[in-house]
C-alpha cells in the first residue's frame, strides 16, 4: 500500500473522548507528561470503547486515538506547560512506522504541539506476533525524535525477555509491583534492582498505579522520579487535572 490512507477502513469512525492523568517528577512538582486515556464521549469508560475495536478497525482507531489526544490535549492547554503528552498506541495496526506517522505529525503541527514531546507508549499482555516489527517502530520513531514507553513492565509477556528485545525510552513499571511495596521486602528489592538496572542502560522509570502515602515515599526512598496514580490525582476528563504530593516524611517499612 502507498500509505496510511490505503489501509483504513472506510465508514469506520469513532467518537472519542480523552482524559489526562499527570505523570510526575517528584523532584520538581511538576507534571512531567500527560497521558491521554480514551473515553467515550460522555465519559464511558476504556473497556466500553476497546469493545468495539475489532481487527477490521484496529488501524482507524488508532489513528483516530492519536488525533483526538493530541487535539484535546492541547485544547485543554498542554502546550503552555511544557509537559510531554503520552499516546497509547496499537503496535499491531502500525503497518509502516513512516506512513503511518504522518497524520500524527500533520494534527501536531496543525494545533502547534511540539513532535519532540510526543510519547508514544504501548502495552503487551498478550504475546508480539512480530517482535521485529515493534522494534523497527521503536527505531523509527527514536529518529523521528519521539520518546516510547513500555507500559506495564512485569506483567504478562512485558519483561526482561521482551526487554532484552525493545529498549524504549521508557519503562512503566505494572501496579502489581507498586501495590503495598511498602508492606513488602521483595517488591521492594524487584524495585530497587530495576531502578539500578534502568539508570545504567539510560531508561527513564515510571511507577503507575500509586494510591497511597506509604507507596509513594517508599518508591522516592528507592530512587524512582516519576509517578502517576490515583494519590496524586484521578485522569482529568477533557482537562488536565491539578495534582498534590503528599508529604516526604519517612514510612515505617515492613516486611
Amino acid at each position: 500500500m502507498s500509505g496510511c490512507s490505503g489501509c483504513r477502513q472506510a465508514g469506520t469512525s469513532f467518537d472519542l473522548a480523552m482524559a489526562f492523568q499527570p505523570i510526575v517528577d517528584v523532584e520538581t512538582g511538576r507534571a512531567w507528561a500527560y497521558e491521554a486515556l480514551v473515553r467515550g464521549p460522555n465519559g464511558e469508560g476504556a473497556g466500553q470503547v476497546l469493545a468495539a475495536v475489532t481487527d477490521e478497525n484496529r488501524y482507524a482507531f488508532d489513528q483516530q486515538c492519536r488525533i483526538a489526544a493530541i487535539e484535546q490535549a492541547v485544547a485543554a492547554g498542554i502546550v503552555d506547560t511544557g509537559a510531554r503528552l503520552s499516546i497509547n498506541f496499537l503496535p499491531n495496526a502500525v503497518y509502516s512506522p513512516v506512513a503511518c506517522i504522518q497524520l500524527t505529525l500533520k494534527t501536531a503541527a496543525a494545533t502547534g504541539f511540539p513532535t519532540d514531546r510526543l510519547i508514544f507508549e504501548f502495552t503487551e499482555n498478550e504475546e508480539m506476533a512480530d517482535t521485529a516489527h515493534v522494534a523497527t517502530i521503536i527505531d523509527t520513531y527514536r529518529r523521528k525524535g519521539f520518546a516510547t514507553a513500555l507500559d506495564d513492565f512485569g506483567a504478562g509477556h512485558a519483561g526482561l525477555s521482551l526487554l532484552a528485545r525493545l529498549q524504549t525510552d521508557i519503562i512503566k513499571l505494572d501496579m502489581e509491583l507498586v501495590r503495598n511495596i511498602d508492606a513488602s521486602l521483595p517488591r521492594r528489592m524487584i524495585v530497587e534492582g530495576l531502578v539500578q538496572m534502568f539508570a545504567r542502560m539510560n531508561i527513564t522509570v515510571v511507577a503507575e498505579g500509586i494510591e497511597t502515602a506509604a507507596e509513594y515515599q517508599t518508591l522516592r526512598a528507592l530512587g524512582v522520579r516519576y509517578m502517576q496514580g490515583y494519590l496524586l490525582t484521578r485522569p482529568g476528563f477533557r482537562v488536565l487535572p491539578a495534582h498534590v504530593l503528599p508529604s516526604d516524611a519517612p514510612v515505617m517499612l515492613r516486611a
